[in-house]
């Protein structure tokens, strides 16, 4: 089984620096909720967002959904091959069973995302924990642990695929962000950092094409 993590990801409530901001402050009052309690999106809150820390990295819950409903249409997935974790950049988990489909209407999927990361549900279909990024490697203890970045070596998807097929419990960090890499700490963790492509190409084609090869592998 595939344990695919959807790393670093720009998914995360209105951090406090900026839920007083205007943008979120309308937002939150249209959907009859606290700013706190709304989804970061850079497509309304991209001025309040200049001030954050990584700025650039953060704020795109669509990229999430979109990478998510990629994975979680495979046939693999669909037969219980790909073990999904979301781990998100200011460090929760989210753990998906098994077989798990999000909704396929970002809007169902923002407010349900929402409500997993106000309430923190510790069981269930989806559930959520925080953790750092080396410490779920540590939890998953795979035997291959790889990232896929511009920075890695140079590798085909086919060759990953046969590589990650000789393991019996591998990872593959795919990248839940629009812009920059992994850090530091994360890419410490790894066995391997690899490059796909000559292009950096969006995570929900790295994560179709990946599972597409593996499914090949057989």
């Amino acid at each position: 089984m595939l344990n695919l993590i959807i790393a670093e990801a720009a998914l995360e409530l209105v951090p406090h620096e900026i839920s007083g901001h205007a943008s979120a402050r309308n937002e939150a009052k249209r959907r009859g909720i606290k700013s706190s309690e709304t989804l970061l999106d850079r497509s309304i809150h991209h001025h309040a967002m200049l001030k954050l820390l990584d700025g650039a990295k953060r704020g795109r819950p669509d990229l999430v959904h979109l990478t998510l409903l990629s994975i979680t249409s495979t046939p693999l997935y669909l037969e219980g091959g790909v073990k999904v974790y979301i781990h998100t950049g200011d460090n929760t988990v989210l753990d998906l069973e098994k077989r798990t489909r999000p909704p396929k209407s970002y809007a169902r999927f923002r407010d349900l995302v929402q409500k997993l990361l106000v309430e923190r549900p510790e069981s269930g279909l989806i559930s959520v924990h925080e953790s750092t990024l080396p410490a779920l490697l540590d939890r998953i203890r795979p035997d291959l642990a790889v990232g896929l970045s511009t920075q890695g070596k140079t590798s085909s998807l086919e060759a990953l695929a046969v590589e990650l097929s000789k393991a019996s419990n591998p990872a593959v960090l795919i990248g839940g962000f629009p812009k920059g890499h992994f850090t530091p700490e994360t890419v410490a963790k790894l066995d391997e950092l690899v490059r796909i492509h000559r292009e950096s190409l969006d995570a929900h084609v790295v994560a179709a094409r990946l599972i597409y090869e593996l499914e090949r592998e057989g």
